[in-house]
């Protein structure tokens, strides 16, 4: 799904409507499982090159603006850094910073801390909640862990086995803004996590 709405792929039936101006196109960036940075490239030269290849950056802005994201993820001092000399957990940061920097309409992440221990998972989920709160921006992010999906989301889809079928399409009454660990233990997140994993295990039965 997640590939169809970046245009890498073309659906085998029906279709996918952002804009309903069909002339008008979506800027839109991805986060996958992998970060995806150049190996060869520091820190910050990963997000500038990808700035430098975006039309809507003004060229005059990519070094600020780089630099600036890079300082919201609290990687400043790690500019110069290569991902190799950085943990899997700041490498995700730096492609989190470069897709916010690119300033998308819609931003997909495809179970981008999957591969993290759970102080990473912790931190980014913290650092995803603030940046969203300052940016305010459209992410479709693709999970199969419940506790992330009620932590991060406003609206909650439960897709079923293949064929994959929307089963659940809920809203998300958490309170913004939250916090990753106190939002733990309000009722409504205790109530929301036995309610997904009954819907799962409902459909792990068929």
């Amino acid at each position: 799904m997640l590939r169809i709405l970046a245009g890498l792929e073309k659906p085998s039936n029906g279709k996918i409507t952002i804009h309903q101006n069909k002339k008008q196109s979506t800027n839109i960036a991805m986060v996958f499982q992998e970060h995806g940075l150049f190996p060869w490239m520091t820190l910050l030269r990963n997000i500038e090159f990808i700035l430098e290849n975006n039309p809507e950056i003004k060229k005059n802005k990519v070094a600020e603006t780089s630099r600036e994201f890079l300082s919201i993820v609290g990687l400043a001092n790690y500019a110069d850094y290569y991902p190799h000399q950085v943990s899997g957990g700041m490498r995700q940061r730096v492609s989190i910073a470069r897709s916010f920097a690119s300033d998308p309409e819609l931003l997909l992440m495809d179970e981008p801390f999957v591969f993290l221990d759970f102080q990473s998972r912790f931190l980014l989920h913290d650092l995803l909640l603030k940046i969203w709160q300052g940016y305010k921006k459209t992410i479709l992010f693709v999970t199969h862990d419940i506790e992330e999906a009620i932590i991060l989301a406003d609206r909650i889809l439960v897709f079923s086995a293949q064929p994959g079928k929307i089963i659940a399409d809920e809203i998300n009454h958490l309170p913004r803004p939250r916090n990753p660990l106190e939002i733990r233990k309000s009722p409504l997140f205790i109530e929301a996590v036995d309610k997904y994993i009954q819907i799962i295990r409902n459909e792990i039965r068929l």
